[in-house]
């Protein structure tokens, strides 16, 4: 099973670049896309529908420019489900979920914060604890996932350029990886990509300029989390960089399912 995730940052400027394109020639099993800042009513050219799949949107309710998450399969769906519960994900389209016979795919996307705005950064926090509550809750489901999506932080330094300076900045703050490291280590979560890749610089994301894409100064800030049963039926990873579609970079991950 072929996976992959991308934060598009915006639908429409990905598909502009080429995305859905690259999409079809990667011929995964499932694509999960983040930051559509989109109303899928909007969106009348096939380019966004590739017939190879089923294509699903879940829309931000307070701001359709803002947030929205989508799911594209291959094989339908046994169920679509959209939303975790609480007020930050359900309204803004932060979350959608596919289930499939052995496993469950979702996308997800977290709020930025901010380092100046304490009220953006307290959206994030209050974000992060539902979804730590709903992997709580998830741990008692029988049956396997896949969360792929956009967490908004690093997990490491080696994760993160200029590591010392960034533990100032949101997405690489102390609690912010408290958090993270908490939903891989006391919840027993696994990030799948550093089960097949332990090196550093395998950055998802890097600010919106050239310099820093050249210079390799970015971030680990997209993730495939994935339930305890899975760790051993991860084949591999990669970050693809050959090409750019947003300021994040496409998780291409394998699993024996």
């Amino acid at each position: 099973m072929k996976v992959i995730s991308l934060n598009v940052n915006g639908i429409e400027q990905a598909a502009e670049r080429g995305f859905f394109d690259w999409m079809v020639r990667q011929d995964p099993d499932v694509v999960c896309l983040q930051d559509l800042q989109v109303d899928e009513r909007s969106l009348n050219d096939s380019v966004y529908f590739p017939p190879e799949y089923n294509a699903y949107f879940f829309d931000s309710l307070n701001n359709p420019d803002e947030a929205g998450v989508a799911i594209y399969c291959k094989s339908m769906p046994k169920a679509i489900m959209t939303g975790m519960g609480f007020e930050e994900c359900d309204f803004e389209g932060r979350y959608i979920q596919a289930d499939f016979d052995k496993v469950s795919v979702g996308s997800f996307l977290t709020p930025h914060g901010s380092n100046h705005e304490q009220v953006l950064q307290d959206h994030k926090y209050r974000f992060m604890e539902g979804f730590k509550n709903h992997l709580i809750k998830t741990r008692r489901k029988r049956r396997e996932f896949i969360f792929c999506g956009t967490a908004n932080v690093a997990r490491s330094p080696i994760d993160v350029s200029s590591w010392f300076v960034n533990q100032r900045n949101s997405g690489f703050l102390p609690e912010e990886r408290k958090w993270i490291n908490e939903i891989f280590n006391e919840l027993e979560y696994v990030d799948a990509f550093r089960q097949v890749n332990k090196q550093d610089k395998q950055y998802t994301w890097w600010p919106d300029y050239e310099r820093a894409w050249k210079l390799d100064e970015g971030g680990r800030l997209d993730y495939q989390i994935t339930t305890p049963g899975l760790k051993h039926v991860i084949q591999g990873g990669n970050v693809y960089k050959a090409q750019r579609f947003s300021d994040h970079a496409p998780l291409i991950m394998e699993y024996d399912i």
